[in-house]
């Protein structure tokens, strides 16, 4: 890569892009009125100078983060048509540019042509720090907390009168019935964890990590169980509560602020873990599998839905998902969850990979933020309405490309005998009622 003397604020901002991802299929407009690239691609506008500064000190997806975050950098156009574009040529995720001391250089002196070296900029006020020992229990309170208490009235926008914030199950195709919903997908996924929990009247569930008490709601009401939520977030159990006293099941569901850790009642028949287990921590996952067996009577299920990845950054390399959105969120491979469970003790009967369905979940999602972007601005702040917009339109184009996968691992605790009472042709537990 070689810089003229000629070069303008867009050209060397292209540049720096073409370090990151080899070529760049987006067009960029600078702060000064110069524009570079392609002349048909999605423009990445760039309105000071201050966004190279903070590119130049972390050329990564946490530098181009935070100056997205702080209204320094948006996107001319459709932000999910821009991020698709940028992974057709081999941006993702966690892309870190790898430049030569002489390329570094070049951009350095270009750089102090248009007056932009200086300090490395403060992070916008909506980065998150979290203190402590790693996985600690106040450490996963405050990390917890961080994401999910920002406002029940926030999350309402984005996730529609459901408030499920996991992977819908979309039973039709995308270009289907247009009257099929977010809100009818969501349910369609709730139904679809109970019926691999064989959920029956009288049983005792756990829903580890319950969110605002939905999938506990929909098992409570269309199945005749009773159910224990536990989150730690203050937010979603007083909303939760609400919720489920508004529509007669306080007698059938109950929410409490708690830590999976804390748990010593056992004898579940069935347990629901629904984009808990992302949070756990590798350092912990042994533990909490073993846990999850001991909830459960001999016999009893545990549905486990959790993200996994494609290797990602490196340890320690801190990213915009872990500064922004999920604070020491730990996304593990399918063979090791699997590996963890059985060695814990459970035996897996079945694995579904619902990949596709979560890209459709967050453009829905996306699209919810947009519709409703004044309103989530003014009940947060811009920055964050940002976070949130970058995240969900970054996991979207991740699940699209299979950069992010989405299972649903369905294991039983063993009896003695080794009778279990799953159904042995699968299409008889599976089939909607």
């Amino acid at each position: 890569m070689s810089i003229s003397r000629t070069t303008t604020s867009a050209d060397l901002l292209l540049r720096m892009l073409e370090s990151a991802i080899g070529s760049s299929p987006l067009r960029v407009r600078a702060w000064d009125g110069s524009e570079a690239g392609p002349a048909d691609g999605p423009v990445l506008v760039v309105r000071s100078r201050r966004a190279l500064r903070r590119m130049l000190w972390r050329p990564d997806d946490l530098g181009m983060g935070r100056a997205y975050v702080a209204g320094e950098v948006d996107v001319d156009g459709d932000l999910l048509d821009a991020l698709a574009a940028a992974a057709d040529v081999g941006l993702t995720l966690h892309h870190r540019a790898e430049l030569s001391l002489r390329d570094r250089a070049a951009l350095l002196g270009r750089a102090a042509r248009v007056g932009a070296v200086g300090p490395a900029p403060a992070p916008p006020p909506e980065e998150v720090v979290v203190a402590g020992r790693r996985h600690s229990r106040s450490r996963d309170r405050a990390a917890v907390s961080s994401h999910y208490d920002v406002g029940n009235e926030f999350y309402r926008h984005i996730l529609g009168p459901s408030m499920v914030y996991s992977c819908a199950y979309w039973r039709d195709e995308p270009d289907g019935d247009r009257n099929y919903t977010l809100e009818d997908a969501q349910r369609d996924k709730l139904d679809l964890v109970c019926r691999k929990l064989g959920l029956r009247p009288g049983m005792r569930v756990l829903d580890v990590g319950c969110g605002w008490g939905s999938f506990a709601q929909h098992a409570a009401a269309e199945y005749g169980v009773d159910v224990l939520g536990i989150t730690l977030s203050e937010q979603q159990v007083r909303a939760g509560r609400e919720r489920i006293a508004a529509v007669g099941l306080a007698d059938h569901v109950q929410l409490r602020l708690q830590d999976w850790r804390t748990l010593d009642e056992g004898g579940f028949d069935a347990i629901a873990s629904i984009g808990m287990a992302e949070h756990v921590g590798r350092e912990h996952y042994d533990h909490y599998c073993a846990a999850m067996l001991a909830l459960l009577r001999p016999g009893g299920r545990l549905l486990n839905h959790q993200i996994a990845a494609t290797p990602g950054p490196k340890p320690g390399h801190r990213t915009f998902i872990d500064a922004y959105v999920f604070p020491d969120g730990d996304l593990l491979p399918l063979a090791m969850v699997i590996d963890k469970l059985e060695l814990a003790g459970f035996e897996v009967r079945d694995v579904q990979c619902l990949r596709e369905h979560y890209g459709r979940t967050l453009r829905a999602w996306v699209r919810n933020l947009e519709r409703h972007w004044d309103e989530c601005v003014r009940l947060t702040s811009p920055g964050r309405a940002r976070v949130w917009h970058l995240y969900m339109a970054l996991s979207a184009i991740g699940f699209e490309r299979g950069l992010l996968r989405v299972n649903q691992t369905l294991t039983v605790r063993p009896t003695a005998d080794g009778v279990v009472d799953i159904p042995p042709v699968r299409e008889r537990w599976l089939t909607p009622r």
